[in-house]
């Protein structure tokens, strides 16, 4: 091992059936660094931290820790806690009604009665030297989750760490929360405690990190020192683009040209949700094609979740052709022509036990009202259409969804949608984990729909599918919108300044 090195990893390989999460990826973490591991859905971020701590097993490679001879083998996380390698996951997993000492001492023997007032002494005195804001008597949840964050560090790090692995940790923190949990990183790498810090704030990274390391679909991209990596480089090596433009297909469609004056389909000032995005502003107009582009993590989905009503709106206004629309609900955007395929689609879209034919009338029965059901010969009827007109691959309609493909299913799902007929449709992610040829349909009927007068809204984690069908991008980074990009501007170096902060890359 390198000398200034705490933990290195070298050569993992992992697999899982079909596919290839890690392949020969190295990473090495240094005493005293704040080092942040990188990449885009799918990357193989998760999976390394899980093969680090036991989780999973690595197929293949090595692992060394300072402090032990040779390689050491990780078979399960308490493995992992008794070498000194700890995490703090984005979800809190301590015990709210338990005390802070208690949950800084729990399943640790320091619990029974006759050592409550040592253990409350310790974690005072824990408390006090990482300058965190609570006392050991406190009940965890009259805590702030910046402090309950924080307390989940100190358990971790008084349990002998050398590697502290903070997996999204900032995530539900506002700016000051924010602020007060890097002041503690900083103190834990004065103490030479390693910090492996995932995150999907641009910024965040470039505030307390010292290295960056980039995965992307299962291989290292390379590790970096953070002065020597500009924001735009970063956001190139992890989404695999080179600044290039790339293929257009929106030749092969029609354009539509709304009639002068005629106000925007959907128009939103100052809208906000509970799912922590900024306030934003957006419109769309009949027969345009426009998205939401940035990063994994940036507020892309929670923006359209807002719009549809699926999150809790906390602030703004909404209007539909020029008239205010109130959207506390889902149902109250479906009746007013809003369409919305979500991003998950076996977790929000199919369900799973009906069949082809139900999930496609599932949202038109909704708004008809299941006291109003279809006869038999009507529903076949919808099915088939939108069978023959998407190319569905089923056996027939009464075919359980779960049984197609995944692209399939997500054809079904768009059907499920277009046979409500819908003014406005918004597609988050509706080509991810389909093949190749579906994408390209999927493109395509998007370009033939605004053609014929629909607005749509697309995103996906491929930005060159979003310079193929969209005409307008609305730029994201960190949950709020820093930009918004048309005609010329539409390239794959623009998205990418943009995304990294422009003049500050």
């Amino acid at each position: 091992m390198n000398e200034q090195s705490v933990l290195e990893m070298r050569g993992i390989y992992k697999s899982f059936p079909g596919v290839k999460a890690l392949q020969n990826v190295d990473f090495t973490l240094c005493e005293g660094e704040i080092h942040a591991l990188m990449g885009e859905n799918g990357a193989g971020k998760s999976t390394l931290i899980k093969v680090l701590t036991g989780v999973y097993s690595k197929d293949e490679g090595h692992i060394y820790l300072k402090g032990h001879e040779g390689e050491i083998a990780i078979h399960s996380p308490q493995d992992a806690q008794r070498l000194g390698i700890s995490t703090v996951y984005q979800e809190i997993t301590l015990c709210p009604n338990l005390t802070v000492a208690e949950n800084m001492f729990i399943g640790r023997g320091e619990g029974n009665i006759q050592n409550w007032k040592k253990m409350y002494k310790d974690a005072d005195a824990i408390l006090e030297s990482l300058g965190i804001p609570a006392r050991a008597s406190q009940q965890l949840s009259s805590c702030s989750i910046a402090v309950q964050q924080m307390v989940a560090i100190a358990r971790a790090v008084d349990m002998d760490c050398k590697v502290l692995i903070l997996d999204e940790p900032t995530s539900s923190l506002d700016e000051q929360e924010v602020a007060k949990l890097f002041g503690l990183m900083r103190d834990l790498k004065k103490k030479g405690v390693g910090i492996i810090f995932v995150t999907h704030f641009l910024d965040q990274v470039y505030e307390v990190c010292d290295k960056i390391t980039v995965l992307r679909d299962g291989r290292l991209v390379g590790e970096y020192e953070i002065a020597d990596l500009p924001r735009v480089m970063l956001v190139s090596k992890m989404l695999g683009k080179d600044m290039d433009d790339l293929s257009d297909i929106k030749g092969e469609a029609g354009s539509y040209t709304p009639e002068t004056g005629t106000p925007p389909v959907l128009e939103a000032k100052g809208l906000q949700s509970d799912a922590g995005i900024k306030p934003f502003d957006f419109y769309i107009r009949k027969g345009e094609v426009n998205g939401f582009t940035g990063l994994l993590g940036s507020g892309r989905s929670e923006c359209v979740r807002a719009i549809f009503g699926a999150d809790n709106v906390i602030a703004g206004s909404v209007k539909r052709d020029g008239k205010p629309l109130k959207i506390s609900k889902p149902i109250d955007a479906m009746k007013a022509g809003i369409a919305y395929l979500p991003e998950d689609r076996k977790l929000d879209g199919i369900v799973g036990d009906l069949s082809v034919r139900d999930n496609i009338i599932l949202a038109y029965q909704v708004l008809k009202g299941f006291f109003h059901p279809f006869s038999k010969a009507e529903a076949n009827a919808f099915a088939d259409e939108y069978i023959k007109l998407l190319d569905i691959k089923t056996a027939s309609a009464d075919t359980p969804i779960r049984s197609l493909s995944g692209g399939n299913q997500q054809k079904v799902i768009l059907a499920r949608w277009l046979l409500t007929h819908p003014a406005y449709l918004i597609l988050d992610e509706p080509t991810r984990g389909i093949d190749v040829g579906t994408k390209v349909d999927i493109q395509k009927l998007v370009l033939k729909l605004s053609s014929e007068g629909m607005a749509v809204t697309f995103i996906s984690s491929e930005t060159d599918e979003m310079l193929r069908t969209c005409s307008r991008l609305v730029v994201m980074r960190d949950r709020r919108v820093v930009g918004e990009l048309t005609g010329d501007d539409l390239t794959q170096s623009k998205i990418m300044s943009t995304i990294a902060g422009g003049d500050n890359a």
